[in-house]
């Protein structure tokens, strides 16, 4: 009879403090780690690990499956890179607290911050909660290949208290700001991880009008991060407004860290032409702030904050213009051959694009600095690389260039556009952001963005670049790297069960083999509710990922095993359903 259930034997394994690595076996018995060493008991399963690493699994806290995780058994694609948590409900979005009436504007925000199709929430959320304990129960009955962890979210807990008023961005009155904060106690102490919020003004409507939570004083800021503190417990997430004065933006976010003595986390870019000193102004504020005692965390993407263009994603160069809204509607297919008749094409180049909502019409002018992309990634393009100007070098207009080339691969072509963390043309920002030590690697946002970002991918990309191939003098040395991704992550978020290698701990773990790892170019799969869309991203060198000690993924593929569940803050707690 086995001693352990599982056993993975002989890998280099990474404790997720950073550690030197060394040689080991690790047992693993009832989900938890029970040795880490020289392992003579043999398990019901064991894993070669030879000439591989092993990791803990990693702990993605920005993501966005509110929604995916209430519909779908595989919080993919995240689980397919090495995470076994996520925690989800950031950038003041979400679906909880909600009462009945406003699903709708929920569903609208969720649409136009995150772009996920109106149809598939309408179809796939069972709005089965009220009030956000509620929100947290109905996770508790959900079997998932990852554990998933939640966020209170601004938004909606301001259309919750305020109806109507928060859309039209009224001022919450004193009572208003007493409920909001009662109500975000009432989130932390049923099991929720933080509150989280935006001022980030691209956060819209698909219609144009702007998140509840935009226009929020600084005193509504404060009443949430009261309800932490009343709590004693949570972490307060903040998107601040990318093109605002960095200074003022900062001065904002440690008021609100100072108020009420909560860590905090912030989103932290490399935004082109930001005021105020941009993100280095940012970094030496954490540097005050740190040294204040006031605790405050930089969130960094480790690319660029990239997005996609195409014939089969959210948006193109075209997809605003009148002939091509009509036809949007269309499967590719039919897309295709349209735009191929020399009719249709005259016409559409003949028009200019329309758009009620000003953000759409931004990223569609963002186009012309596009690369297209072949069979690889490529994440560090030159400027020659741009789609304009290789219809320069070509003798042609962006347009009729780009419509050649928008229906390559029968329309299923995409075009990678570097937007924030790519000011200078290269990654020498990113490196100095993710080597502070106030800072840590997130802004994944798994589960959002189905037809424009596909950035659950990061944490293979950080090994991957960081790592393994980058020059001597910008590597990330891999167990720090690793720690970003698992103990550092965890922590940032007041998870202490996990994230690092050690007896006791939750047999979350990854084996990788680091000199295969490789990213796949994302693919469109139609594979959500209402044959909804969104872009997947493969990966290779992934041998195995085990979610409490249950392997979840072999060399990328999902065993059926289903462990993952509902994290809540103090760790299990009853279901009121079944209580």
């Amino acid at each position: 009879m086995a001693d352990h259930d599982l056993v993975i034997r002989g890998g280099t394994v990474h404790d997720g403090l950073g550690s030197a690595p060394r040689l080991a076996d690790v047992a693993v018995k009832d989900g938890l780690i029970v040795a880490v060493g020289d392992v003579p008991d043999r398990g019901a399963r064991e894993i070669d690990a030879f000439g591989k690493i092993v990791t803990p699994g990693f702990v993605d806290i920005h993501t966005h499956y509110d929604g995916q995780a209430t519909w779908e058994q595989r919080l993919a694609p995240s689980s397919g890179h090495g995470v076994t948590t996520v925690v989800m409900g950031n950038c003041g979005v979400g679906f909880a607290p909600c009462r009945p009436h406003q699903r709708e504007m929920l569903v609208k925000l969720m649409e136009g911050v995150e772009d996920i199709p109106e149809v598939v929430m309408v179809d796939g959320l069972p709005w089965n909660w009220e009030s956000f304990p509620d929100y947290l129960d109905a996770l508790d009955d959900r079997q998932l290949d990852i554990d998933v962890a939640a966020q209170i979210p601004h938004s909606a807990l301001r259309i919750y208290v305020m109806g109507e008023r928060a859309v039209r961005h009224e001022a919450p009155t004193a009572g208003d700001l007493e409920q909001m904060r009662e109500l975000v106690t009432e989130g932390i102490t049923a099991g929720a991880f933080g509150v989280t919020t935006s001022r980030n003004m691209m956060h819209r409507t698909k219609a144009g009008e702007l998140a509840p939570s935009l226009h929020s004083d600084v005193d509504e800021l404060c009443a949430l991060m009261d309800g932490l503190a009343d709590a004693d417990a949570g972490v307060f997430q903040i998107i601040p407004a990318p093109d605002g004065d960095a200074e003022v933006e900062f001065d904002i976010l440690r008021t609100v860290a100072e108020h009420g003595r909560r860590p905090l986390s912030f989103t932290l870019l490399d935004v082109a032409g930001q005021p105020g000193g941009g993100w280095r102004h940012m970094l030496d504020g954490l540097e005050q702030a740190a040294a204040d005692g006031v605790e405050m965390r930089g969130q960094v993407a480790p690319r660029p904050v990239g997005m996609f263009f195409g014939l089969d994603l959210s948006l193109h160069l075209f997809s605003a213009h009148p002939s091509y809204k009509a036809i949007a509607h269309l499967s590719l297919a039919e897309r295709v051959e349209r735009m191929r008749a020399p009719a249709f094409r005259q016409q559409l180049l003949s028009e200019q694009p329309e758009d009620s909502n000003p953000v759409t019409l931004t990223l569609i002018g963002a186009f012309r600095a596009t690369c297209p992309w072949g069979d690889t990634p490529q994440y560090e393009p030159t400027r020659e690389d741009r789609i304009e100007a290789r219809a320069g070098a070509a003798g042609q207009s962006l347009e009729d260039y780009s419509y050649d080339l928008l229906l390559g691969d029968e329309g299923r072509a995409v075009f990678y556009l570097p937007a924030a963390n790519y000011s200078g043309g290269n990654l020498d920002s990113v490196r100095e952001m993710l080597g502070h030590p106030n800072t840590i690697m997130g802004l994944a946002d798994g589960g959002a963005h189905y037809g424009l970002i596909c950035d659950a991918s990061f944490p293979t990309y950080l090994l991957q670049r960081w790592s393994r191939d980058a020059r001597e003098d910008q590597r990330i040395p891999l167990p720090l790297a690793i720690a970003e991704l698992t103990s550092k992550a965890a922590a940032t978020v007041g998870m202490i069960d996990r994230g690092c290698i050690a007896e006791g701990m939750k047999a979350d773990l990854n084996v990788i083999d680091l000199d295969a790892l490789k990213l796949h170019v994302p693919r469109v799969a139609y594979d959500l509710p209402a044959g909804g869309k969104r872009m997947q991203q493969k990966s290779e060198g992934y041998v195995a990922t085990i979610v409490s000690g249950e392997i979840t993924y072999l060399n990328g593929e999902h065993t059926g095993a289903l462990p993952g569940r509902l994290v809540r803050r103090s760790g299990p707690q009853p279901s009121k359903r079944a209580a």
